[in-house]
């Protein structure tokens, strides 16, 4: 396996099965978690207030589902150079990502692999592993990719 470190758009051709993409933390604060509740309009109030995240049985106010998803995919995005080169993308939510109201917030953890290639359509699959901490949060998250 090689790790693929390059700022190039990668090329189908030039791409292997079990190169690694360059592995990316993404922070996540509450001005965040306002910025998509307003974007999005899930108002949600888990997502912005602590006593009521509290109240619903969560340890603290926790990220947007949708947010947490729609950043993990910044590190495939990030590699190829074009969000439009993303054919499929698929995840399971398995744990909520608790923001803290700190300084530092919550950051995501992600890794991702290039676990298969398609000759024909000339797309490669990625597979990620996004954490929080030492929790997994998604889980058999994977992007179908086209490459040129």
């Amino acid at each position: 396996m090689t790790e693929v470190t390059t700022t190039a758009r990668p090329t189908f051709d030039a791409v292997s099965v079990g190169d690694e993409l360059p592995p990316h933390a993404y922070p996540l604060g509450r001005w965040e978690l306002v910025r998509y509740a307003g974007a999005s309009g899930d108002l949600n109030s888990i997502h912005w207030s602590d006593r009521l995240a509290r109240k619903a049985g969560l340890p603290d106010v926790i990220a947007h589902g949708m947010l947490t998803m729609g950043t993990a995919i910044k590190i495939v995005t990030q590699w190829c150079g074009d969000p439009g080169a993303v054919l499929e993308y698929t995840t399971r939510f398995t744990r909520p990502v608790v923001v803290p109201d700190d300084d530092a917030g919550a950051t995501l953890d992600v890794r991702a692999t290039v676990v298969s290639k398609d000759e024909q359509d000339r797309t490669v699959t990625v597979e990620m592993t996004v954490s929080c901490g030492d929790e997994k949060v998604l889980g058999r998250t994977r992007a179908v990719v086209r490459l040129p």
